[in-house]
C-alpha cells in the first residue's frame, strides 16, 4: 500500500505527514525505553525490522500510484506495542524509499499512517481483544497482524480517495473504488501475514519462551506450556 513519490498533492503530503509526527514522537520515546530497560530483546527488536522491511519490500502492482504488499507490522506490535512499530514502520518505509525507490519521501507521511500507524494500532488491539476473550497467542497474533493489514489497506484507500475525488460521486464513490481495486491482492496477502505472524508466535511461543516473558507477553509458566500446545 505504499504511494508513490510525486502522486499525492502537496496538501495531502503536509496533511499526512503532520498527522503522523505525533506518534513518531512517541515511538522514539518508547523504543529507548525499551532498549533502556529490556536490553535482552535487542535482537529481538533487529529481527522485527528486517521481517518489516522484507515482508512489505515484496510488493505487487495495484492501484495507480500504489502498490498491494503485507506490512509485518502486526508480528511486532504484538511483541514491543504500537508505538515502538510506529517508529520502526517508518525507518523501514523511509529506507525503501531511498534504496528501492518503493513509496517516496513526499508520500512519506501517508504511507507511514496507514502502514506503521495504522496498521500497529488496529493490530494491537486485535490482539488484546482476542487475548480477552480466550484466544491463544498465535491465533490472536495471527488474526491480528491480517486485520491490521486489512486496516492499511483502507486507509490507503482512503488516502487516495481523498486526494482524487470521483467527478461523479465525489469522495464515496473513489473510496469505493479504489477498495474494491486493491481487495482481489490485498485480502488474499491479509490472510497470508495472519497464517505466517501465527506460526512465527507459534515458534516464539516454544524457543524463545523468555524474551516473551520479558516483553510482557507470556505471564507464568503455566501459560508457557498451555500456549506452546495450542501452537502446536
Amino acid at each position: 500500500m505504499h504511494i508513490m513519490e510525486g502522486y499525492l498533492p502537496a496538501k495531502d503530503c503536509l496533511i499526512w505527514g503532520a498527522a503522523s509526527t505525533p506518534f513518531v514522537a512517541a515511538g522514539v520515546v518508547h523504543a529507548r525505553k525499551v532498549m533502556r530497560e529490556k536490553r535482552s530483546v535487542t535482537l529481538l527488536l533487529g529481527a522485527v525490522g528486517g521481517f518489516v522491511f522484507v515482508l512489505s519490500s515484496l510488493k505487487l502492482p495495484s492501484v495507480a500510484g500504489s502498490s498491494s504488499h503485507a506490512t509485518g507490522i502486526g508480528l511486532g506490535a504484538v511483541l514491543f506495542g504500537p508505538l515502538v512499530m510506529v517508529l520502526i514502520g517508518v525507518i523501514v518505509l523511509l529506507f525503501q524509499a531511498l534504496m528501492l525507490q518503493h513509496g517516496g519521501l513526499t508520500t512519506l507521511g501517508a504511507n507511514s499512517f496507514s502502514m506503521a500507524i495504522v496498521g500497529a494500532l488496529v493490530a494491537f488491539g486485535v490482539y488484546k481483544i482476542g487475548r480477552r476473550v480466550g484466544w491463544g497467542i498465535p491465533f490472536a497474533a495471527g488474526v491480528a497482524a491480517g486485520t491490521g493489514d486489512f486496516a492499511t489497506y483502507v486507509t490507503t484507500s482512503f488516502q487516495l480517495a481523498l486526494a482524487f475525488q470521483d467527478g461523479a460521486g465525489g469522495f464515496t464513490a473513489a473510496m469505493f473504488k479504489y477498495l474494491a481495486i486493491f481487495a482481489p491482492t490485498q485480502l488474499p496477502l491479509a490472510i497470508g501475514e495472519g497464517v505466517l505472524t501465527a506460526l512465527v508466535l507459534g515458534y516464539l511461543v516454544k524457543e524463545s519462551p523468555q524474551d516473551l516473558r520479558d516483553l510482557g507477553v507470556l505471564d507464568t509458566v503455566a501459560t508457557d506450556v498451555t500456549l506452546a500446545g495450542d501452537a502446536a
